[in-house]
């Protein structure tokens, strides 16, 4: 029985399915990767972002300031 439901998408994002779903390039995940920002797992040659870490750092980014008119 598949208790997700079909709009939860995948549990995990390989680098180039997170890049895409983040909005950021290869680049900046690496960068984020290695300052400790986002978590990431290996899976032999394979890295994977959990779904709730990505969620986490999107979470953990700053808020942009509003600009006075």
């Amino acid at each position: 029985m598949n208790t997700t439901s079909p709009n939860s998408g995948p549990a995990a994002f390989t680098v180039n399915d997170f890049c895409a779903w983040a909005g950021i390039c290869r680049a900046t995940l690496y960068k984020e990767m290695s300052a400790g920002k986002i978590v990431h797992r290996k899976l032999g040659r394979r890295t994977l972002i959990l779904r709730t870490d990505a969620e986490k750092w999107l979470a953990a980014l700053p808020v942009g300031g509003s600009h006075a008119a």
